[in-house]
């Protein structure tokens, strides 16, 4: 069956280590199981206009949030024993944000594999756009508010698991 963790950042400038926002979506046995999320203080905590513009985080939200490095620890204690495998939709901005985040906190990231559902979809569908809200609201999947990472993780996760099913 079909185990894996869609994750989702949100930054708060163009850097990929301002992560503001991790949310993640839990696959167990081809079923969501949990969605979570966890507002973040990125380094200095700045923002810039553009990026607020599109999540709607704002520097007071997350005066008081840990840090990259603390949500990181939680992620991997909870949940990295169990599953080796994200998904993301658009991998190379995802994989890289967390992999800048690690280095800004000298964190060690363990082995990962990678699925894309952006680039399924692209290979898949025959769609005149591939945005995650766009293929969701296409192939009736709920959707939650986009540019928050916990709705986004969870949107990804389950059209990934549809593009799975697609696929058979």
């Amino acid at each position: 069956m079909h185990n894996f963790i869609a994750i989702d950042f949100e930054t708060a400038t163009s850097r990929r280590d301002s992560i503001c926002e991790v949310g993640i979506c839990v696959v167990r046995d081809g079923e969501v199981a949990e969605t979570r999320s966890w507002l973040v203080r990125p380094e200095h905590n700045r923002y810039h206009y553009w990026n607020v513009k599109i999540h709607g985080i704002r520097p007071e939200d997350t005066a008081d949030a840990p840090d990259f490095s603390e949500v990181w620890e939680e992620i991997e204690r909870e949940y990295l024993d169990e599953f080796d495998t994200f998904v993301a939709h658009n991998v190379p901005f995802d994989r890289s944000c967390l992999q800048s985040a690690a280095r800004l906190y000298n964190l060690h990231l363990p082995t990962l594999k990678w699925h894309c559902s952006l680039a399924t979809a692209r290979r898949i569908y025959n769609m005149p756009c591939n945005k995650l809200g766009y293929l969701c609201s296409e192939l009736g999947i709920n959707e939650g508010t986009h540019h928050r990472a916990g709705d986004d993780a969870e949107m990804c996760a389950r059209l990934f698991l549809r593009e799975l099913s697609d696929m058979q």
